[in-house]
């Protein structure tokens, strides 16, 4: 019998940032996964609040080079119906920033992210996988498949959409899926994308291409499953050409990289996302779709949170309650973007004209009216933040000209 302090279940993208978090803040921490390679060709746009905590955390100087910064985002209307909203653009100087966020390969991501583990002395990596956990008022006990039988003093689940820690806490779920499937690939192309990601908005959901470094960039592209299928059987030369025209050759000539997966589209949303000795992190609490770069930034907030937390007690044992805690801090966030996301996917779906007139008009809005672009460009970067500097202008609407 082995007893540590924390045990992290899983080691994705999540779970490895929450193992070396909790490592790096001075705990004792069993990293709970079996070896696996894996083969990633996404990226993920992490956003400036998700880059600053990286930093915190010794990574950012490792992923720099390969990085590629948002300082440009816009949305342009790809449909053919009757109502369609203006062109939007948002400017990162316009709220302060160099750039909103950072696109980085998954690839990259991983690998750093193990070396630092792999070094970080406060954690213990375990080659298992999880078969059983019971939790009880004063540890969790949990089962290995290597046979070997661990108590911890706290557990996070970061172990997938699948996640058995949620299972074996008995954690329901909510899942819904769409008519929608994301095909995912990398490219290069003739022209510069000048730090600028472009989203079209298409009647079968969004088409995102978003900067790497160079004279590259990534696509997320969602269609419906037959035309996924039809697609990802096209040859490189053939799929190239699609993008091209979809993008209306905004950046010259495409050529398309090996390696474009597709993707089903789904949510899920576990019910609560503590409960005792336990949190859920990641795709265990909360996953829909690649839209608005909300997934992993949402994810790290996760993990912000527990450190923020389990810093709180000042050496204290952890509390039998830290995940009811953990629950109520993260309820508000982790439900408000899933069904923001929800809602601005469904309406790109929609038929119903109402629904297109008010999309319309609310990104008209956007374009027409500065100082609430500027609100929720903050509030996509930093959630709170772009609220609070609106409260703080109306209760004093003259310091800012006065400082100057």
């Amino acid at each position: 019998m082995q007893n540590v302090e924390i045990a992290v279940v899983g080691e994705g993208l999540a779970g490895s940032i929450a193992a070396l978090a909790l490592g790096r803040a001075g705990r004792k921490v069993a990293l709970i996964a079996p070896a696996t390679e894996r083969r990633d060709h996404r990226t993920t746009a992490l956003m400036d609040q998700s880059i600053r905590f990286i930093d915190s955390l010794g990574l950012w100087d490792m992923l720099q080079e390969e990085a590629a910064p948002l300082c440009v985002m816009q949305i342009l209307d790809g449909t053919k119906r009757l109502f369609r909203a203006p062109p939007a653009q948002f400017r990162a100087a316009d709220v302060g920033l160099y750039a909103f966020g950072y696109n980085i390969p998954n690839r990259v991501l991983m690998e750093k992210l193990k070396a630092a583990v792999d070094a970080e002395a406060n954690i213990q990596r375990i080659d298992a996988s999880l078969q059983t956990l019971t939790p009880s008022a004063d540890h969790v006990s949990l089962g290995l498949s290597s046979g070997e039988n661990v108590t911890a003093a706290f557990v996070v689940g970061a172990d997938g959409r699948n996640s058995p820690v949620r299972e074996a806490t008995a954690i329901s779920t909510r899942r819904w899926a769409y008519p929608q499937t994301a095909v995912v690939l990398n490219f290069s192309h003739d022209l510069s994308h000048n730090n600028v990601s472009t989203e079209f908005h298409t009647e079968s959901g969004p088409f995102t291409q978003v900067p790497l470094p160079g004279a590259r960039s990534s696509l997320v592209w969602v269609v419906k499953p037959a035309e996924a299928e039809r697609l990802l059987a096209l040859n490189t030369q053939q799929l190239s050409l699609e993008v091209e025209q979809r993008m209306q050759s905004m950046l010259g000539k495409v050529s398309v990289e090996e390696g474009a997966e597709a993707w089903p589209l789904s949510s899920l949303m576990a019910d609560r996302f503590g409960k005792g000795r336990v949190a859920l992190v990641g795709e265990a609490a909360h996953a829909f779709p690649p839209i608005g770069a909300q997934g992993l930034n949402l994810s790290l907030r996760d993990v912000m949170e527990l450190v923020e937390l389990l810093n709180s007690t000042n050496g204290a044992p952890i509390a039998a309650d830290l995940g009811e805690r953990f629950n109520r801090r993260r309820r508000g966030d982790i439900m408000t973007r899933t069904f923001g996301v929800d809602l601005l996917n469904r309406s790109l779906l929609s038929d119903f004209l109402p629904m297109q007139v008010a999309r319309a008009a609310g990104l008209h809005m956007l374009t027409a009216v500065g100082p609430l672009r500027n609100v929720l460009m903050r509030e996509g970067v930093e959630p709170g933040r772009g609220l609070k500097e609106l409260v703080d202008t109306l209760r004093h609407p003259f310091s800012r000209q006065k400082a100057g």
